[in-house]
Order: structure tokens, then sequence, then C-alpha cells
């Protein structure tokens, strides 16, 4: 039987679902993924459920929001003059802009709403507020040198 440890590569396949039980991501629109476990690039609540797991094995994991993507921040949606914006490509709902925060680190805008003279974006990431499910299927285990 091999479990996997800190410092070895997973291979895993997921479905990540919203509380309402929607999908918004998975592995058939991504392929798999690899993780080296132990250094910060999932949630510690996946890590954690992948401890002992054999390949094959299955198991959902449930992220309350707040440890998940975070509570919305309404602060976040903000009012942009569209003379900000470059001419092209116009700029629809559902496009996301890259902008620097006040503190110079990218981020991500996703549009709201197109006005005349402004647009409404929001800087909050699109699963923010949002409670998560993820099923996990554990493939591959490459272990560490």
């Amino acid at each position: 039987m091999t479990t996997r440890t800190n410092g070895d590569t997973v291979t895993i396949d997921y479905v990540l679902r919203k509380s309402d039980g929607e999908v918004v991501g998975n592995t058939q629109q991504v392929g798999p993924q690899a993780v080296e476990l132990g250094s910060g690039q999932i949630f510690p609540q996946i890590e954690q459920a992948l401890t002992g797991m054999e390949v094959g094995e299955e198991k959902t994991v449930s992220i309350p929001s707040d440890q998940a993507f975070g509570a919305r921040n309404e602060q976040l949606v903000i009012d942009i003059p569209r003379s900000n914006l470059p001419p092209e490509p116009t700029p629809q709902p559902g496009m996301a802009l890259q902008a620097q925060s006040p503190d110079g680190q990218p981020m991500t805008l996703h549009i709201l709403e197109v006005g005349d003279q402004t647009i409404k974006a929001d800087g909050n990431h699109p699963l923010a507020g949002e409670d998560v499910t993820f099923d996990l299927t554990l493939r591959d285990i490459k272990q560490a040198a």
C-alpha cells in the first residue's frame, strides 16, 4: 500500500462544487493536477484529506467560505471611468481586467456592468463568500527522492 507524505508529488482529479451543487471546475476542463504535498499549493483541508489515501481512492472535502476563497468584500466592487480603459477590446460583462491594488499587487477584476461613462467591476474572487466542496480522486503518487 502506497500512501502520500510531504514532499511527494500526487496527481489528483477533482470536481469543485458550490454549496448549491453547481459544478464550477473540474479536471475534465484542465486535466489531472500534479501537486507537491507540503508546499502550500492547495488548501490545507485537501492536503489533510490526501493523508493516507491510496491510489484510486476517492474522498469528498467541504471547505467553508472563510477558509476557501474568503468572504465577499463589497469595497472591492468599484466603478471605473471608461476613459481609464483601453479602447479595445470593448468591455463586456464577465470580461476580466488586470489591475493593481493600492499596495501595488496585481489583481483581477471581473466586469459586472458596462455603462456609457463607467463600468462596474468586482475585485472579489468569483467564489468569495461560497462554501465549496471538492470531490477528489488520487490518481498517482511520486514519492520524494
